[in-house]
């Protein structure tokens, strides 16, 4: 078999079985987002705090479609992905009180899914865009992702900053 074409199809392989971490920090951010959220409601420091955790993941998306791979932006990017990693810990001295067991589990799970996204993005975004996961190739992904992340971030600002009225209890 020619190698350029086994090369191929082991990176397409590949390539799809590094999407399997976004499908499960999607499936896991939405049970944290619309059950647990919303079961328990936001403070103030959470509905500033969760839009900005989810734009340090754009802007590693956007730098992964802006900047070329090469050495230099490789380590700009561990930078940008660590940070990432980092800042979205910033809440758990407060969950630490305000959550249940189970939310905590899952936030503890959303930890390890966002440093394998990243590590995840960080191969594709070296693949380059020729390649295909399923029908998309890399880019194509990039581009989706950064909408759904958007129209997320959105949702969060608007719907915890402007329509989400506080439960009080009697």
């Amino acid at each position: 078999m020619n190698s350029n074409l086994l090369n191929t199809l082991f990176t397409e392989k590949m390539s799809m079985i590094l999407i399997v971490p976004f499908i499960i920090q999607a499936i896991a951010i939405s049970i944290d987002e619309f059950y647990f959220h919303h079961r328990r409601g936001l403070g103030r420091w959470e509905q500033l705090g969760h839009p900005l955790d989810t734009l340090t993941v754009i802007s590693l998306y956007v730098f992964c479609v802006v900047a070329p791979f090469n050495y230099s932006n490789l380590l700009i990017y561990i930078g940008l992905a660590s940070f990432s990693c980092l800042f979205v810990t910033k809440d758990e001295f407060i969950h630490n009180k305000l959550c249940s067991a189970a939310e905590q589990w899952l936030h503890s799970i959303l930890f390890l899914i966002h440093g394998l996204t990243s590590v995840s993005l960080g191969i594709l975004w070296s693949l380059g865009f020729s390649y295909n996961i399923g029908i998309l190739n890399v880019f194509e992904f990039l581009i989706s992702q950064i909408f759904i992340l958007s129209i997320f971030c959105i949702y969060q600002i608007l719907y915890w900053n402007l329509f989400y009225t506080k439960r009080t209890t009697s």
